[in-house]
């Protein structure tokens, strides 16, 4: 280490806060990589006596110096709080789950009884998940009250992980007679989408002692939001319940109003932008009205819901002394309604409560409302059977037995047309090896919008399993080489048209932006790092994910995974 770089990590370290048992690092961009880089850290962490609360978010810890940091955490017995979020910044996926099986270890070897465990904003993976699957069984977490884990990008896998380590810790702990507490769960922005939530959701019926719940822009509709409104049903203490951006509609909406009306504790819901609709609204205000007596703070913003269910939400704060805030923005209301809003408010000397409504969207006909349903209904159709097909096809992948006969009968085929139609990962991988070239050849690069569309269907099948992986990048590599080696293919037309259909740029056309990001962002994290993407367009695709937008914020692992990617080029 050059001494040059030493004078700078002590000037760091003096910048070290002591007190209360805490000892913090917290935001000091300490680049730690080896044994040597750590020494001071180290030596702090060892002269510090009785240490309670341990702070290294805002830094990077390489393996080696995990090592060595958790070396000194042996002795430190008393050690209650890890706040190790945002620690492994610039750091490979490979390298975490090493680092935080070291640091794990050391706390079990130490003996301490943590109380709360902050990993959130460090982008590990589902791989990551397994880094401190052995902590959170251990006796060490037997004590756990806040478990923070926002922002990691655990995935449907890494969810369920998570949820088995928190049932074992469980059954472990009750059976010397001190059952898991915990009371705070944060698993904001992690793509845990419906099998994920029901896993955790069964976790959660088992621990029963939650007080906050905070699982944000997660991908879960009616089926996973079902499961976990059952699980807070056997929360009687919650307080909080979080599940900002997520899909509920009337179905999870309904079931998340039937379990409020058993919850006497709550102070805070917020289920905005969850698409609740009109006919979810009037339930959630039907649970409010009937008790709920300490609620704080209802947020039912971005919904999609209109005027006479947005009047109902306002009658049934009527008597809600304790009511701060409620946000009804973003919804279609039209200019009249929003009026009749403060009036009602006015009326209970409570106007003070409802937030802006500069977002309305307008008045809405009661026939594009249906129509929307209708569209719902059946997207929803589609994908039960889907779900069953591909159960199925999971079953027997070569072939169906069919029970009435003992010949095994074959799979359908599947063509390129079919699975364009209706993309599957088991569609993909049953076009056989063949079908990156059949793709290709079957589409017309001389046309962009179809591209494009191609595209994100490759994409939208996108999994981090070796075999879908492999076909998602072989397919977009023969369909784009092929495209950006065409003298006709317009480059510049095909990533705005692309970002169009992302929603991170607006077109004067109603375009239907593609329901999650999260597929074609892995794709293109691919795609720009190969020799026939033009590297002019890198910074024109920077640009515009880099940007605020809420589609990305829920897939902010594949975001940050292709912007680091950009940022090397």
């Amino acid at each position: 280490m050059a001494s040059e770089d030493i004078t700078k990590l002590a000037e760091s370290l003096a910048k070290t806060k002591v007190g209360g048992g805490q000892l913090s690092f917290k935001g000091q961009s300490l680049k730690l990589n080896t044994a040597e880089d750590a020494e001071e850290v180290i030596k702090q962490i060892e002269e510090f006596d009785g240490l309670e609360a341990l702070r290294l978010e805002g830094n990077t810890v390489g393996v080696e110096a995990a090592k060595v940091i958790a070396k000194a955490l042996e002795k430190k017995c008393e050690l209650k709080r890890c706040h190790w979020s945002d620690m492994f910044t610039g750091r490979l996926r490979s390298e975490i789950p090493p680092a935080l099986i070291s640091l794990g270890d050391a706390l079990i070897t130490a003996g301490a009884q943590l109380v709360e465990l902050d990993l959130s904003d460090n982008a590990f993976g589902p791989d990551g998940v397994r880094g401190f699957e052995a902590l959170l069984k251990s006796p060490a977490c037997y004590t756990l009250q806040e478990l923070k884990l926002n922002n990691c990008g655990m995935g449907i896998g890494g969810g369920k992980i998570l949820a088995a380590a928190l049932k074992e810790c469980h059954r472990k702990s009750s059976a010397q007679g001190k059952p898991l507490s915990l009371k705070i769960f944060v698993a904001g922005r992690n793509r845990l989408e419906n099998d994920g939530a029901t896993a955790l959701a069964e976790a959660f019926g088992i621990i029963g002692t939650l007080e906050e719940v905070h699982m944000p822009q997660n991908g879960i509709n009616h089926p996973g939001i079902t499961a976990l409104a059952q699980a807070f049903a056997i929360n009687p203490l919650l307080k909080v319940i979080n599940l900002n951006d997520n899909t509920f509609t009337e179905k999870g909406a309904v079931a998340m109003a039937e379990t409020l009306k058993a919850l006497r504790q709550i102070e805070v819901i917020n289920f905005g932008d969850c698409l609740v609709r009109s006919k979810g609204a009037v339930a959630i205000a039907d649970a409010v009205k009937e008790g709920l007596h300490k609620l704080k703070e209802l947020n039912l913003s971005f919904c999609e819901i209109k005027r006479d269910a947005a009047l109902t939400v306002a009658e049934a704060i009527e008597d809600k002394a304790e009511l701060e805030k409620l946000d009804l923005n973003g919804n279609c209301l039209g200019e009249e309604v929003c009026e009749q809003l403060h009036e009602i408010l006015q009326g209970f000397n409570m106007a003070a409560v409802l937030g802006s409504l500069s977002d309305d969207e307008g008045e809405e006909d009661d026939d594009e409302e249906e129509e929307d349903e209708d569209e719902e209904e059946e997207e929803e159709e589609e994908e039960q059977q889907l779900k069953e097909r591909e159960e199925q096809e999971s079953l027997t992948p070569k072939k169906i037995i069919d029970s009435q006969a003992s010949t095994p009968v074959q799979s359908p085929p599947v063509d390129v047309a079919t699975f364009l139609a209706f993309p599957s990962p088991e569609k993909l991988l049953r076009l056989g090896p063949k079908c990156s070239a059949l793709i290709a050849q079957q589409t017309d690069t001389s046309d962009v919008e179809k591209v494009v569309a191609t595209l994100l269907r490759i994409s939208s099948v996108f999994k981090d399993e070796a075999p879908v992986k492999t076909a998602v990048h072989e397919t977009t590599d023969a369909l784009m080489k092929k495209a950006f080696s065409s003298a006709t293919f317009n480059s510049d037309m095909f990533i705005t048209n692309l970002l169009v259909h992302m929603g991170l740029l607006k077109s004067e056309e109603k375009i239907k932006a593609v329901p999650s990001l999260y597929g074609i962002l892995m794709t293109l994290n691919h795609m720009v790092q190969q020799d026939y993407f033009p590297k002019s367009l890198a910074p024109v695709l920077s640009a515009f994910v880099t940007k605020p937008n809420r589609a990305l914020d829920s897939c902010s692992f594949a975001r940050h995974m292709l912007l680091q990617t950009l940022h090397q080029l």
